[in-house]
């Protein structure tokens, strides 16, 4: 089966809170993966819905015209912690595409909605943490001008752990 690129238009981007019906099924979703790629139970990274709140962050979701939720993503306020974080930072959380919406440049419009959005709320750089077994994801983050950074958050002492930065401001 051939999947063919959807127009820009035909998919809308909602801000939505982490704890909605979607995000929680998305969120599901993406944990499956994770559980199948790395052989254990998923991202275990501690997540409150209210991170994503605005002003100290912002969760969005993807829909087609039929009101299908296709991709998410996220980011939350971080400022210097024991987990390693910067004054500033935006850390991106639950970037996923499904995988019938893949190839659509989903991910990548996501990413710049919530690159501009913490830019616009003061945060200094955006970072994120994702896997070796998600070479998909690192191409994505590479192409779109993310830089390997000192390890962080919950996985930064993780061997299959790859942390990345890209500066917001300036």
């Amino acid at each position: 089966m051939t999947i063919q690129p959807l127009p820009a238009t035909a998919v809308t981007l909602r801000p939505v809170s982490f704890g909605h019906p979607d995000a929680i099924a998305l969120n599901d979703r993406v944990q499956l993966e994770y559980a199948e790629r790395y052989g254990d139970e998923g991202d275990v990274t501690p997540l409150d819905p209210t991170m994503f709140d605005a002003p100290s962050g912002l969760y969005l979701i993807a829909y087609d015209e039929q009101g299908t939720p296709l991709a998410t993503g996220g980011w939350r306020t971080q400022d210097a912690n024991d987990e390693a974080y910067s004054d500033g930072d935006a850390e991106l959380k639950r970037m996923y595409v499904t995988p019938e919406a893949r190839g659509l440049g989903l991910a990548r419009r996501i990413l710049k909605a919530l690159e501009e959005d913490a830019r616009a709320a003061g945060r200094l750089r955006m970072v994120l943490e994702t896997g070796t077994k998600q070479p998909e994801a690192i191409a994505l983050y590479l192409s779109s001008g993310y830089a390997p950074c000192a390890k962080f958050g919950h996985y930064r002492f993780e061997d299959l752990s790859r942390c990345y930065a890209k500066p917001l401001q300036g």
